[in-house]
């Protein structure tokens, strides 16, 4: 059964002369009644058709399609791309093309996406950095020029501040830190050193690692009921440790006094493990 779709230029080529060509060889019968004649000229007409009608495809429309290819795949002239002009582009239909450069636009389409995503994400990361990087230099300045404007003098004091500074330097350093790694991780150069562990003994151990800083809120981190059962990863435990610690240290900056933060642990598909922090702050 015919069908236009998918048409490549020669057949498309050949289709319109041979639409021409009939009716043109019937017109020349009945005119003359001379079935020579009017087979000749179907002849004729449709390899002149055929011909000037490939050739204007191919010149005008083809070549711009070729160009489209080329943008598309961004591709050098090479033996490869020559070859490919002449024997694989010529064979693919319209339909073809379309639908060639429909993909390409989603994918074009897609990778915007997430650069926007990625451009959103590091306009939110200088903005909360720099935040966090204001607050402990400006404790700092303080400090230094509380001690010394005078407060060196007493002995309480600045053994008082110099602690407070050497925490807020502490900070710092965690900030800068997080920065290189993330760094890293952007340029692929992060090594990764993957072991099995247990994911709710680190959980545990990174609760106890915060307790101080819980406690003066009078927050309690626990695992839900219910996910307590071992579950084991296999994963770079130290920057799992770090995104927990970040995690949880948010959920102690932003819970409510007296609140929780609890931990759950869900087995997803026998091969990767859900993982949820939750809290009851703002």
């Amino acid at each position: 059964m015919f069908s236009s779709k998918n048409l490549s230029p020669r057949k498309l080529s050949a289709f319109t002369a041979l639409f021409l060509s009939i009716p043109i060889a019937i017109g020349f019968y009945l005119l003359g009644h001379n079935w020579s004649v009017s087979v000749i000229s179907f002849v004729m007409i449709f390899i002149g058709s055929y011909l000037l009608i490939s050739f204007t495809l191919q010149t005008f429309i083809y070549r711009k399609i070729k160009l489209i290819y080329k943008l598309i795949y961004q591709t050098k002239a090479s033996k490869r791309e020559d070859f490919y002009n002449k024997n694989i582009l010529p064979l693919k239909g319209i339909d073809d093309v379309r639908e060639d450069v429909e993909k390409w636009a989603k994918k074009k389409s897609q990778e915007i996406e997430l650069l926007k995503k990625n451009e959103e994400f590091r306009r939110d990361f200088l903005q909360n950095i720099s935040h966090e990087l204001k607050t402990p230099i400006f404790a700092i300045q303080g400090y230094v020029d509380t001690l010394l404007n005078g407060a060196m003098d007493n002995p309480e004091v600045k053994t008082k501040f110099l602690h407070s500074t050497a925490r807020n330097v502490d900070r710092l350093a965690s900030l800068v830190q997080d920065i290189d790694e993330i760094s890293k991780l952007e340029s692929g150069l992060m090594e990764l050193k993957p072991t099995t562990f247990v994911i709710q003994d680190l959980a545990r151990e990174v609760f106890d690692s915060l307790y101080l800083m819980s406690s003066k809120k009078a927050l309690r981190l626990s695992i839900k009921k219910g996910c307590e059962f071992p579950l084991s990863v296999h994963a770079d435990k130290e920057k799992i440790r770090q995104v927990l610690i970040n995690i949880v240290q948010n959920s102690i900056k932003y819970g409510k006094e007296n609140g929780m933060v609890e931990a759950s642990f869900y087995n997803v598909d026998e091969r990767n493990i859900l993982v949820e922090i939750s809290d009851n702050g703002l």
